[in-house]
């Protein structure tokens, strides 16, 4: 039990802490303008493909 209180201890100490805290924030921004871009784009590509089916009958 001394040993765990020794590594939270070091760990609280340390900059790696804070430091994996922001790239997990800025991988869940990336990741949120990814699928946001996605969902966009999807959308356009299925109004384009109405369009053309509509033009076609």
């Amino acid at each position: 039990m001394k040993g765990l209180a020794k590594k939270v201890q070091r760990f609280l100490v340390s900059e790696d802490g804070p430091t994996a805290v922001e790239y997990a924030v800025m991988l869940a921004l990336i990741v949120i303008v990814c699928l946001t871009a996605v969902r966009a784009i999807g959308t356009n590509a299925s109004a384009k493909f109405q369009e053309a089916a509509n033009a076609l009958t």
